[in-house]
């Protein structure tokens, strides 16, 4: 493909990809916990990671980060999209963070978050990539902008309303 023809194709692909996606109808769970690693903003930073279901396409997630450095809980509140279908979903949301740092004492702040996740197909698995920018209250940072990769294992799985109907429920 030649170069002139290299923005188009990318504006089309752009187009294409806003066409099919759509709300996800349900993610493919309630319950979803995990390891996560990136999370502290840090190098080498690595967490805990809960995610629960509380409405349609809305969950909230919990994180315990824990770095070398540093130690921090963060509460998001996460609107879900499906794409393709509800095992790939793109989300994004708002939330808070408080925390200890070795060298400055307490951190708090506000932060964003913008990510993918991929149900894996028969088994009990959530993979997700995640951007979470924070604007710090406290602490020497004014921002932070770190990126995360999630390994959750489901807890509770979501009823498929397929069967439930050929059941007759």
């Amino acid at each position: 493909m030649s170069a002139r023809f290299l923005p188009l194709a990318l504006s089309l692909s752009l187009v294409l990809a806003l066409l099919v996606a759509r709300p996800a109808a349900a993610q493919k769970y309630i319950t979803a916990a995990g390891l996560r690693l990136g999370s502290a903003g840090n190098a080498g930073g690595y967490g805990l990671t809960v995610q629960q279901a509380i409405a349609r396409r809305f969950t909230v997630e919990g994180i315990v980060g824990l770095s070398a450095r540093e130690r921090s809980g963060t509460l998001l509140l996460e609107h879900h999209f499906g794409i393709l279908g509800p095992s790939l979903n793109y989300y994004f949301g708002v939330g808070g963070h408080l925390g200890t740092n070795r060298d400055t004492g307490h951190v708090s702040g506000f932060d964003g978050i913008i990510g993918a996740e991929y149900k894996i197909a028969f088994l009990p698995l959530v993979l997700s990539f995640d951007f979470k920018p924070t604007l710090e209250t406290s602490g020497p940072d004014y921002a932070r902008f770190p990126t995360a990769f999630s390994v959750r294992y489901v807890l509770i799985k979501r009823r498929n309303g397929l069967f439930r109907h050929l059941r007759g429920r």
